[in-house]
């Protein structure tokens, strides 16, 4: 494995960098308290090509490969405070876009790729339901097939987007007693009847990335709106959350990064009986612990984005990758903000802010428990 970068990769991470911190970190403090959503900073990032990255020309992407996508994420995360905003594009490319260009038929593609990619539209992911987290295929939502499509009923907890997006990607059950096998695939627009954007949800943390729930009453979906063939959607689900896992915690590098330098400018200004608090062990190990989750991290990051560049499978890696990058996140923003003591508390500091978003890494793509559990599995326990 070469994680070698060319000049070129290098000079569009720098890019990425200087362009987040020129366009992307104004009133995040406001905004995180308000939980509120930037239409503008997301028409920033499509603008500057953030949401096409990986993705086609002729679809309005880039064509990056998937190392150069992930750098790139990660300088985004290094130039970016707004771990919200990043989290929601991240849903929308590999969960919504993404499915979307793997299992999507021709006039799909055409239709709905290229606005995606341009920031005209925003989508969602519904699988999750207020009975079914970790027991993905446990479905209640269903889709009955009539003349010209199918009827929804059901409904979706904790999308995020939904609040702003123009469609959405749902899995619902064509038939209960297969389980995963008849769980198949959707791709709803917002405005069709019997398909309601439901109350938004306030969360600790991720709170300008929007989130609600989806209801489904009757609501007819034509048949040219299946995405893929019928009991498709475990797999087409399993694939996403592995482009998911692989590449959505990117931005944590990148953030983690942002984190370890400012602890350690700050261990080495901050005064106490006489010296930089930095001299004290206790504090020094703190920072070095952080670096050394840094570096692993990045390289189970980069190792999971060279198999999939490579074709190779990386189910287990991208679980050993999500498991370890959600939780150092959440260690290093602990670390960070004991570096900094009650400065750290302090809202205005914005260091705080980073763990109550890392928390949710550790729910979102599957739980922790959940990858432990994928691992242990793939070990033959």
């Amino acid at each position: 494995m070469d994680f070698s970068w060319t000049e070129e990769q290098l000079a569009f991470r720098k890019a990425v960098v200087d362009f987040a911190h020129k366009e992307l970190n104004q009133d995040i403090i406001e905004e995180d308290r308000s939980g509120s959503f930037s239409p503008e900073k997301w028409r920033k990032c499509a603008r500057f090509g953030i949401q096409g990255l990986p993705f086609p020309e002729e679809y309005g992407g880039s064509a990056a490969d998937i190392l150069t996508t992930v750098l790139a994420m990660e300088g985004l995360g290094y130039g970016c405070k707004d771990n919200g905003l990043i989290f929601a594009m991240n849903a929308q490319m590999w969960s919504v876009q993404m499915p979307i260009y793997s299992f999507g038929a021709a006039d799909q593609k055409r239709k709905y790729l290229p606005g995606l990619c341009r920031g005209e539209l925003i989508g969602a992911h519904g699988m999750t339901e207020p009975d079914s987290g970790s027991d993905a295929y446990s479905l209640r939502t269903t889709a009955q097939r009539v003349d010209g499509g199918y009827v929804l009923n059901g409904s979706k907890m904790f999308v995020s987007n939904a609040p702003v997006s123009d469609l959405a990607v749902v899995f619902a059950t064509v038939n209960p007693a297969r389980k995963m096998w008849g769980v198949t695939g959707f791709i709803v627009e917002t405005g069709t009847p019997g398909y309601t954007i439901s109350r938004k949800l306030d969360k600790m943390g991720l709170r300008t990335s929007p989130m609600a729930e989806l209801v489904f009453q009757d609501c007819f979906v034509p048949e040219e709106n299946r995405l893929g063939p019928e009991g498709a959607g475990s797999n087409i689900f399993n694939d996403s959350m592995e482009w998911e896992r692989s590449g959505i915690l990117a931005s944590h590098i990148g953030a983690m990064e942002r984190q370890l330098e400012a602890s350690i400018q700050y261990a080495r200004e901050r005064q106490q009986f006489g010296q930089p608090i930095g001299k004290f062990q206790s504090v020094a190990n703190r920072i070095v612990d952080m670096k050394v989750r840094l570096e692993t991290a990045r390289l189970l990051l980069y190792k999971v984005a060279w198999l999939k560049k490579m074709g190779k499978p990386t189910v287990m890696e991208a679980a050993l990758a999500k498991l370890y990058l959600s939780e150092s996140f959440i260690q290093s923003s602990l670390d960070s903000i004991r570096t900094f003591g009650s400065y750290g508390y302090m809202t205005e500091f914005e260091v705080e802010r980073d763990l109550r978003d890392a928390v949710g890494g550790a729910l979102y793509s599957g739980t922790s428990d959940i990858q432990r559990n994928i691992i242990a599995r793939l070990l033959g326990l």
